[in-house]
């Protein structure tokens, strides 16, 4: 699917359309090479845009695909159409919806960075889960890579693995992994939009970025632990287990 959805208060609140991953396969692949060994059998996934994320992951008996974007949520009942292990429902990322049925992981990629309260969010958050359930971030890191299209998509904050443990913690979870992410990809990012100043992405750039960083950042990682990166993956779980 290509289109994305417009002509709606979420998206132009957030900037949707710049914040998509389409067209990055390789990152998408890596993303779910990061998360998946952390997710049980039944997945929530909260702001989930189109889709592209879960279009790739398979192997759970329940993904409940959702955004709080109607046109999005639309698109999406389409594109899962034929997955009947597929839900796709609208959610509030706020996290004042729950699920009836709640599941064993919840993966939240690129949205807590968007909610002012992000402590409330987590607790609230974690009320869609099973008693022994965890949820899996996955965030925009470092403030010092805060530019002007963190600013564009109404990006409240970039986090540290310590940041992220904190308001996880706080949040009332038990936090078992906080680490970087992408560190080839910080010093891109770091040269596009932090010093270079750019607003949105450069399609050009962001291919040739998927097709020929994003491969060495995935070796590099697996042998070796990194100290910076683009993004932090943090995985807390549920302490009334």
């Amino acid at each position: 699917m290509t289109d994305t959805p417009t002509g709606n208060e979420f998206s132009a609140a957030t900037g949707r359309e710049l914040e998509s991953d389409h067209g990055k396969p390789r990152y998408l692949a890596y993303q779910r090479e990061l998360i998946g060994p952390h997710c049980g059998r039944s997945v929530l996934e909260v702001g989930a845009g189109l889709g592209e994320f879960a279009d790739g992951f398979t192997g759970s008996d329940r993904y409940v695909v959702t955004d709080v974007d109607s046109g999005a949520v639309e698109r999406m009942k389409r594109r899962f159409a034929d997955r009947p292990e597929v839900e796709v429902q609208q959610y509030d990322i706020d996290g004042r919806t729950r699920l009836s049925e709640p599941v064993d992981t919840l993966v939240a990629i690129n949205v807590l960075e968007h909610i002012a309260d992000d402590v409330t969010a987590l607790r609230e958050l974690s009320e869609s889960l099973t008693p022994a359930g965890n949820i899996v971030l996955f965030v925009p890191g470092y403030q010092q890579l805060y530019g002007e299209f963190d600013r564009k998509v109404g990006h409240h904050r970039r986090y540290t693995p310590a940041t992220v443990s904190e308001a996880a913690r706080r949040a009332g979870l038990h936090v078992e992994v906080a680490r970087p992410v992408n560190f080839l990809g910080a010093f891109a990012w770091w040269a596009a939009v932090r010093k270079g100043g750019a607003g949105a992405p450069n399609p050009r750039l962001v291919a040739l970025y998927d097709r020929f960083v994003v491969p060495v950042t995935r070796a590099l990682e697996k042998v070796i632990p990194v100290p910076f990166g683009q993004s932090v993956l943090c995985v807390a779980r549920r302490t009334d287990a």
